[in-house]
């Protein structure tokens, strides 16, 4: 009588290689070995075998094929939202440059009112020179504006030297003078709304103070601010 261990199912082995250019071969291979190793009474002919290789594959490649297209629909959603979101940001975008821009030119009148004017420029000058801390100035203005820079002139120079405890500055006006405007490109103009630009004496140190650079200053320090204000959201 056979032992146990005689009449034990042997193991078996499977070994081939992978032709990614002929999967359909491997199938054919796999279910060949499976086919001859079972112990089935009736052995499948060449037919079925093809026959059940071809729904295999079948049933592969429409998994395959659905599963593609869940990914590209996703992903094509996603891209069509990307899109959407980036436009809606340069158009907000777009809105708070031109409320900048309207404001710049706001700033074009202030000088109408020299009276007001004129304590601007004292205090810009003032606000220079206390940056700057340097004995001898390079002051830079509009052409129209220097009998008013030579008016606030002292009391600005001695205002500055009671802040700080030092002896007045010498202060020269320079005779190149600021622009009206500066075109930058062609679809951009920077105004120079008045205001000053104070330098050192050897030019190395520059504080613009005039008022579209206060602007700026104003607009990227609140522009969270104007962004919740404008769009109901916080954004940089």
């Amino acid at each position: 009588m056979p032992s146990a261990a005689a009449t034990a199912a042997k193991p078996v082995s499977f070994t081939t290689s992978l032709d990614p250019a002929n999967p359909i071969g491997l199938l054919e291979k796999v279910f060949d070995f499976i086919a001859k190793e079972s112990d089935f009474p009736a052995k499948m002919n060449d037919s079925d075998v093809s026959k059940q290789i071809q729904q295999m594959v079948s049933f592969i490649r429409q998994e395959v094929e659905e599963r593609a297209n869940e990914i590209f629909v996703s992903a094509e959603e996603e891209f069509n939202i990307e899109k959407l979101q980036i436009k809606v940001l340069h158009a907000q975008d777009d809105v708070v440059n031109e409320m900048k821009k309207s404001t710049s030119k706001e700033l074009l009148n202030v000088s109408r009112d020299h009276r007001v004017y004129k304590n601007l420029l004292k205090d810009v000058i003032v606000q220079s020179l206390v940056r700057l801390k340097e004995p001898v100035v390079l002051l830079h203005c509009r052409k129209d504006d220097v009998h008013l820079v030579v008016f606030v002139l002292d009391s600005a120079k001695g205002q500055y030297a009671s802040k700080v405890n030092v002896d007045p500055p010498e202060i020269f006006i320079d005779d190149v003078h600021l622009p009206l405007h500066l075109l930058t490109t062609m679809l951009m103009v920077i105004f120079f709304s008045r205001g000053v630009v104070l330098a050192s004496q050897d030019g190395k140190i520059v504080c613009g103070n005039t008022l579209d650079a206060r602007l700026d200053v104003a607009f990227n320090k609140k522009l969270p601010e104007i962004r919740k204000w404008l769009f109901g959201q916080v954004g940089a």
